[in-house]
């Protein structure tokens, strides 16, 4: 095993995590790091470096969506094979802003992250050591493409009772990730789609749609969300939505909207909706949204969903629900594409679900994350004279719109130079267009103490 010497610094303006993968990416690229090289365990690097597991965890992820290093189960992380990457120039891991490195920053309020504190370590360890001393051989087989059929069945049950998504253990692909199964459904649509999108919106589904060549139409918004009328005039016959909290507005969808879009994809047979239902399961008043496909009878809605938000990003696993009218199709033209999730992982899902352990543990990812956001919701109260604060009672982060007109990438400069880094709406728009007020403000993988300590500054350099 590879030891690691890390010279990190907290007050260099750059997380230390992105310091790690830094580390560890040059490394490899030197071939100081060759391929098959043990990398420590995170727990062992944490321990090294006198960080948290955590930030360890976020750099390997990192590290493993790139390609860099892959996991064995049970076993730890090794350096892939990268020859082909060695002449790459070396990039930091896309974020929204990139801090230069005069800037200074403490407390970061990113819109992505999860809680790992609440990650139920001693459960998912049962779970799997369960699954790997049952006789589970055939788990070592490649399996069915679309799945494990049980583990689809479980899917179907969940969001049946949860999302009131109607679907059969059919229509279920399982996937690595968005990044996996959009690509898929693009391909299943056909070369002819044109897709149309919020112009605020997912920029990285933005990005996927446009990488394999296919155009993508920008929609204007209103309070409800796409405008139907504006989609109606351009030549799209997909739409991407996010109508149970939409991203990054955080918009929900209302009723009467949602019927317009569902009419507009029945108007034409080659029209479809494709939901992305991200982050719907944390909603802090009133019920939980419903889904758009629950609602939809004329077969028109593809679902995607993920666990990555409600377990761990490292899981890597979504799931989209296909109409039954695309079905012969994916047969047809996908079929024969193996499943890109390991059959052990699905199986040890599949228990963390039956079992009752997933419910347990989105109702307590609930109460943090709804104490984180009561918190940030009163911390803010004396900011609402200069802003006005939209987004909130659903998923984990909120907005700030200034009422003085300060354009969002001067406030991110000013909170920057206080130690906060929070994040501009424009880096959220498909294409730049006019001046924008706006900043987000995340609160998933920040701690209660942080919060406040953050927010204080915020207030001394934006309220001054």
């Amino acid at each position: 095993m590879k030891e690691l010497s890390i010279d990190l610094n907290a007050n260099e303006g750059i997380s230390l995590y992105e310091q790690i993968y830094t580390y560890i990416k040059r490394e490899i690229h030197s071939q100081n790091l060759k391929k098959g090289d043990k990398l420590p365990s995170t727990r062992g690097l944490a321990k090294h470096l006198s960080v948290s597991r955590s930030t360890v965890i976020m750099a390997y992820d990192q590290l493993v969506s790139e390609g860099y290093i892959y996991g064995k189960l049970n076993s730890g992380y090794y350096v892939s094979d990268v020859n082909e990457l060695f002449n790459i120039t070396i990039n930091k891991p896309v974020s929204v802003i990139e801090p230069k490195k005069s800037d200074r920053y403490q407390y970061d309020f990113s819109p992505g992250g999860v809680n790992l504190s609440e990650f139920p370590v001693n459960i998912w360890r049962r779970l799997t050591k369960n699954v790997l001393n049952d006789d589970n051989r055939e788990l070592f087989n490649s399996g069915d493409g679309k799945g494990d059929y049980e583990f689809r069945e479980s899917i179907a049950g969940y969001l049946h009772h949860s999302r009131g998504v109607k679907c059969l253990p059919e229509q279920i692909i399982i996937g690595a990730g968005n990044d996996y199964l959009l690509p898929i459904i693009i391909q299943l649509l056909g070369a002819k789609s044109i897709y149309a999108m919020e112009e605020c919106s997912y920029i990285k589904a933005s990005k996927i749609i446009r990488s394999l060549e296919k155009k993508v139409c920008e929609i204007p918004m209103d309070k409800e969300g796409m405008s139907v009328e504006s989609l109606a005039k351009t030549p799209a016959n997909i739409a991407y939505v996010m109508p149970s909290h939409q991203f990054p507005t955080g918009i929900v969808m209302p009723v009467k909207r949602r019927n317009e879009l569902l009419r507009w994809a029945s108007e034409r047979d080659d029209r479809y909706i494709i939901e992305d239902d991200y982050d719907s399961e944390f909603r802090y008043r009133g019920k939980p949204i419903p889904s758009l496909q629950g609602q939809d009878t004329a077969d028109k809605v593809i679902y995607i969903g993920t666990f990555s938000k409600a377990i761990a990003p490292a899981i890597r696993m979504s799931y989209a629900v296909l109409p039954q009218s695309l079905l012969k199709a994916y047969d047809g033209m996908i079929g024969f594409y193996s499943c890109s999730v390991s059959r052990i992982d699905q199986r040890i899902v599949n228990a963390f679900i039956s079992e009752g352990h997933y419910e347990r543990h989105l109702n307590r990812m609930r109460a943090a994350y709804k104490a984180k956001h009561d918190l940030i919701i009163e911390l803010l109260k004396p900011f609402l004279a200069k802003f006005e604060l939209s987004g909130d009672y659903s998923g984990t982060h909120i907005l700030l719109t200034s009422k003085e007109k300060i354009e969002d990438r001067e406030l991110v400069k000013i909170a920057l130079a206080s130690g906060v880094r929070v994040y501009p709406l424009s880096d959220f728009m498909l294409e730049p267009k006019g001046k924008c007020y706006t900043v987000i403000i995340g609160y998933a993988s920040i701690e209660a103490d942080m919060i406040e300590a953050g927010i204080e500054l915020l207030s001394k350099s934006w309220l001054k």
